[in-house]
């Protein structure tokens, strides 16, 4: 019975506290306005941070998982590196195959630490079929290069070991390429023909989206508008640019555009220009660990330098390396956001406070009025308390609301992915509701300790 009573005389308790929140609408909400874009502040800058952390998990899956890039230094950056390393013009005279297959088979043979080799030469070109035309890549690459970077095929085969082996004319084909020259109709057993030579299409590759800004800052090719062919295919029946031709002897000090086998590259001065140097474009290393990933790395640099007779001519990536890096300072700029956007819910509060201790003073005699018939020092504070965590309440369900509505203006307006999650909804509103307690018990303790005499003779 005492029970229901003490639970009966909370509720009354709350009800008048609602009762007093309502009679001052407007108050109360200037009150809760703190409180509010505290709380959507936080909520959109969480949002902001946990679309960051998708995109680099996105970014993270199209690179591949434990990759290491190796790709030819352009050639303004080995002058650069050959200055910073005191030997002038000397090391640029040192010869250098450049990348080449036989770096890629000895990074698969000599490290113990590496899982699979993907080599790649790319040319760009104009891509035929049945009289539609479209301009795209041609890759050779070999069947680890599907796996590296996990993609699988939507239909079709894979290149057999004949196919490779042998260099047949044979390719895959990316889904934008497909969607182009065969929007209607299945395109395996049909040709298609890149640059001067008829490929013969075995599959097509699922569609894959990739970021402009990403493919660029990590080398990832838009691996729908391409054309794969076995990699001794491209070098077979296109060019192998490991071999030295009578053209590339008979070269003139001008620059010139060179048209073989139907694709387009550029001959700077003297025939030597990066495109020219190296065999293939790029090596893709999947090492097994990726805690063994920077001692691979390593060690590949210093094996593909001793190979290159010293000569500082391609670079090494770490995609993985970059991206948690970028995600480190992602991470610091999103806490530093958060703890601005933190500090209006601590106004908000403040606000609260100083609304409340005006409200005490104002109603000095209500005070008064209850202490004298039977209101205990308990009462009043819970009931002053009531009002300040009701107007905080408040304030974060609709900061709640509007917190989502700024992430989305925000994802529509700027293009940034914002994603809100139920965590960020549970803390903010959690701590909207702590502040309302912490920042109203003041006013409500100092309403208690008011004399019940003195108060009912405030005027």
């Amino acid at each position: 019975m005492r029970k229901l009573f003490f639970t009966g005389r909370k509720l009354y308790i709350l009800t008048i506290a609602l009762e007093a929140v309502f009679a001052n609408r407007f108050r109360s909400m200037l009150t809760a306005l703190g409180i509010i874009f505290g709380v959507a502040a936080v909520i959109a800058m969480l949002a902001i941070g946990n679309g960051a952390r998708q995109e680099i998990l996105e970014q993270m899956k199209l690179v591949g998982v434990n990759n290491i890039i190796i790709m030819p230094k352009v050639e303004s950056k080995m002058e650069e590196a050959a200055k910073e390393s005191g030997q002038g013009k000397q090391a640029t005279e040192k010869f250098s195959p450049g990348l080449t297959l036989a770096d890629a088979a000895s990074i698969a043979t000599i490290i113990p630490s590496v899982a699979k080799v993907s080599p790649e030469v790319v040319y760009e070109s104009v891509i035929i079929s049945e009289g539609v035309s479209t301009y795209g890549k041609v890759s050779g690459v070999t069947p680890d290069f599907f796996e590296v970077f996990t993609l699988p095929l939507e239909r079709g085969e894979m290149f057999n070991e004949d196919q490779l082996r042998e260099g047949k004319a044979v390719c895959i084909l990316g889904a934008t390429i497909k969607a182009k020259l065969f929007p209607h109709s299945d395109p395996v057993g049909r040709y298609v023909k890149c640059g001067s030579v008829w490929l013969k299409v075995t599959g097509v590759l699922q569609s894959r989206a990739v970021n402009a800004d990403i493919s660029e800052n990590l080398g990832i090719s838009d691996y729908n508008n391409q054309v794969y062919a076995p990699i001794q295919t491209m070098l077979l029946r296109y060019r192998d640019r490991s071999v030295v031709t009578t053209a590339m002897i008979r070269g003139g000090s001008s620059g010139s555009v060179v048209i073989d086998g139907g694709f387009m590259s550029f001959s700077s001065s003297g025939g030597s220009d990066e495109s020219v140097a190296n065999q293939i474009d790029k090596i893709v290393v999947q090492v097994k660990e990726t805690n063994l990933i920077s001692q691979t790395s390593e060690i590949i640099q210093r094996m593909l330098k001793r190979r290159h007779a010293g000569v500082d001519d391609f670079e090494i990536k770490v995609p993985e390396l970059l991206l948690k890096q970028e995600q480190r300072t992602k991470d610091i700029f999103n806490i530093v956001l958060g703890a601005i956007a933190s500090i209006s819910l601590i106004v908000g509060g403040i606000g609260i406070m100083n609304i409340m201790l005006a409200s005490v003073m104002e109603r000095t005699k209500e005070i008064g009025i209850r202490m004298a018939t039977g209101a205990t020092r308990k009462d009043v504070i819970f009931q002053f308390l009531s009002e300040a965590t009701l107007i905080s309440l408040s304030g974060g369900i609709i900061g709640i609301f509007l917190g989502m509505a700024l992430a989305k203006i925000i994802m529509e307006v700027t293009g940034i992915l914002t994603i809100v999650s139920l965590a960020s909804i549970v803390i903010s509103f959690g701590v909207s509701a702590t502040v309302g307690i912490a920042f109203g018990y003041m006013p409500a303790r100092k309403a208690a300790m008011q004399d019940p005499v003195t108060s009912l003779r405030y005027e």
